[in-house]
């Protein structure tokens, strides 16, 4: 546990108007001068890290919408965000919901306060979209567990403090029953990371080796071997923000140990704000969006007047209104005390449509010079002075990784089977995994 942790953890009150709230607490709390660790610790106790995390989890319990707003009005004033990566997006919800007061008071404090950074241990080689499928194992040894297998495409493992991993404590049951959920240490001698470096010159995501590692028995988050109920959690918030267009916020530091950013000034890793600019902002519903940055970029190429390009800027608008309206339907029927069922599938679906327009029409407005892309920051300055076009490298950038989305977080397939089986009620393929032992079932090999 972190030094001087506490055991309790304060309760933050929902206030009637979010962004109002944020504002009035923020002129009273910025101060450029913390470090980042004291700034995030101010900002993570009071609630603001992380809005969306119930009011006795360091969070203040609003909405989704009302979070981005709050994570948007912290940018417009003009102070560091809060932590971002893939803590306060899906360990933090996932904790929050089913860990012990002793795990949260532990962890997401740690999370909100930017002092350990995460990352996901789902997926193997043979069990990627069926996840269940799992083959790591975790075997009890005294107060720990000694854990042994291999996960891959780990976002940011080689910057990671701690680990949501998945391992199979029991073998002799359905494979969906004998999973556990863990927080593990990824700085211990039994973790080894290898990066894997992606076709747009990037290596975000990692191979990880687990070898006799060790995780304590009070780190197994929703009990023994009912880890599937708590990746479901994780899963659901990852959908909701992958759909949402991630966690939000203004953050110009990376959270944990590794980053060595903690100690640096704050205010030294922000911006700095143009009030007019900001005023702009505080008026507007949503940043630029991707097809006000294509049409602007259209015109520029002189390709605004193509019938063909002009019909799908006008999709990908209409797309990026869906995602918010289904956002504000969600909003209000929760007020109420109501749900709209498969809506962070959905979401995810709309992700994965929009990323992939975006692509072929950014690729359909540079034209040929699509074909080019620079890997270093040499190639980039020779490619921008041999075509004078600086959004080239962005255009190509967007277009190599958008095969990514619609995988990542469950591919296209995976969430449309849920939205039938789950939302709709439509029947499941006819399969025996979920009545046989896991130890029964063929394996890949």
């Amino acid at each position: 546990m972190t030094e001087n942790a506490p055991t309790t953890v304060p309760v933050n009150e929902t206030p009637a108007d979010p962004v109002e709230a944020v504002r009035e607490w923020l002129g009273e709390n910025w101060d450029p001068d913390l470090t980042v660790a004291e700034w995030w610790e101010r900002l993570g106790l009071a609630g603001w890290a992380s809005p969306i995390l119930p009011n006795d989890a360091f969070g203040r319990g609003l909405s989704r919408s009302d979070s981005v707003a709050v994570m948007r009005e912290i940018g417009s004033f003009g102070a560091l965000g809060p932590p971002s990566g893939l803590g306060l997006l899906l360990a933090a919800p996932t904790i929050a919901t089913h860990g012990t007061p002793e795990q949260i008071a532990e962890h997401v404090r740690d999370i909100v306060t930017g002092q350990k950074a995460w990352c996901q241990l789902f997926s193997e080689p043979g069990a990627g979209s069926d996840l269940a499928g799992l083959s790591s194992r975790a075997e009890k040894d005294g107060e720990e567990y000694i854990v042994n297998g291999q996960k891959v495409w780990t976002s940011l493992g080689h910057t990671a403090d701690m680990g949501m991993l998945i391992a199979r404590t029991n073998v002799d049951v359905p494979k969906h029953q004998g999973i556990s959920w863990m927080a593990i240490d990824m700085d211990q001698p039994g973790v080894e990371i290898r990066p894997l470096h992606e076709m747009t010159g990037h290596a975000m995501f990692n191979e990880v080796f687990l070898t006799d590692a060790r995780v304590r028995e009070s780190d197994v988050i929703g009990g023994v071997n009912n880890g599937w109920a708590v990746t479901n959690t994780t899963l659901q918030a990852e959908r909701a923000g992958l759909g949402a267009g991630g966690s939000g916020g203004a953050a110009g530091a990376q959270p944990g140990t590794i980053s060595k950013q903690l100690e640096r000034r704050a205010g030294d890793l922000v911006a700095p704000v143009d009030p007019k600019k900001a005023s702009r902002r505080a008026a507007t519903p949503a940043a630029r969006s991707n097809d006000q940055m294509l049409v602007g970029f259209a015109r520029s190429e002189g390709k605004l007047d193509d019938p063909s390009i002009r019909q799908d800027l006008m999709r990908l608008h209409i797309l990026n209104q869906i995602g918010k309206f289904n956002g504000q339907r969600l909003k209000a029927l929760r007020t109420s005390g109501q749900d709209i069922p498969g809506m962070a599938n959905i979401s995810k679906l709309l992700m994965s449509d929009t990323v992939r327009l975006t692509r072929d029409l950014g690729l359909r407005i540079v034209g040929a010079s699509g074909m080019l892309h620079a890997y270093t920051d040499e190639q980039r300055e020779s490619l921008n002075a041999a075509t004078g076009n600086p959004m080239l490298g962005i255009v190509t950038g967007t277009a190599l990784y958008a095969q990514a989305p619609p995988i990542y977080g469950g591919t296209d397939q995976i969430q449309r089977n849920i939205i039938g089986e789950r939302a709709l009620g439509l029947p499941k393929e006819p399969n025996d995994d979920k009545v046989r032992p896991f130890s029964d079932l063929p394996k890949n090999v």
